[in-house]
């Protein structure tokens, strides 16, 4: 593991906060995940690499788990800080030239719309839609980063967002493309259920690719 230092923390809810470190020159290819570690302990936890690959440099979102073992830790972290951060691993990877087509779908909940904030500021110019399912309107994380009209935010606590219920009952009120390119990432319950209606709506299961969140 190498040793980053923390340039900056954006809190994005009481919960919800983006850490900026050093790149330190580490390589990764958009919708990868690092592991973190506070120096001198053993916890660690593995976050989706938020910024893009052109950034000089590493972002990741944290929302904190109250009996977690890492992410009040970091919460608890400030500028100059160091953090020993390993990878960056994982399979979720994104370059738009390896699809036939060049339509995309992003569906994330929570804090799953990480990898998908990558891949558009590796890509600003990617033909795609997003949905993102959260609880309250206040959760959509940075949305500004992607356009209004590229966004479908869900909201299941208040009627905040443009679509109230969850990320797959609007799904299901939708018509899709075959050929679009769909992309996955939240927690299980919903990476199951959307499956299943990308499917019904004739996406083809090479179409489809998931990162489970927790």
């Amino acid at each position: 593991m190498k040793k980053h230092i923390i340039t900056g923390v954006r809190y994005l809810t009481e919960f919800t906060f983006v850490l900026q470190m050093e790149r330190n020159g580490l390589p990764f290819q958009t919708g990868q995940f690092v592991i973190l570690r506070r120096p001198g302990t053993i916890e660690q936890r593995e976050y989706s690499v938020y910024s893009g690959e052109q950034d000089d440099f590493l972002e990741v979102m944290v929302r904190e788990v109250n009996d977690g073992k890492v992410s009040p830790r970091l919460k608890k972290m400030l500028p100059g800080d160091e953090l020993e951060v390993d990878g960056p691993f994982g399979f979720f990877r994104f370059q738009p030239t390896m699809f036939p087509t060049q339509k995309f779908l992003f569906v994330a909940t929570g804090t799953g719309i990480s990898p998908f904030h990558s891949f558009v500021k590796t890509y600003p110019e990617l033909d795609y839609k997003l949905v993102h399912g959260v609880r309250f309107g206040e959760e959509a994380y940075e949305h500004i980063h992607f356009g209004n009209e590229k966004v479908t935010l869900c909201t299941t606590g208040d009627n905040t967002g443009n679509f109230n219920g969850r990320v797959t009952d609007y799904l299901f009120t939708q018509k899709l493309d075959s050929d679009t390119q769909c992309f996955l990432c939240g927690n299980s319950e919903m990476i199951h259920e959307a499956f299943d209606i990308l499917t019904g709506k004739g996406i083809p299961v090479q179409n489809i690719y998931t990162e489970v969140y927790f």
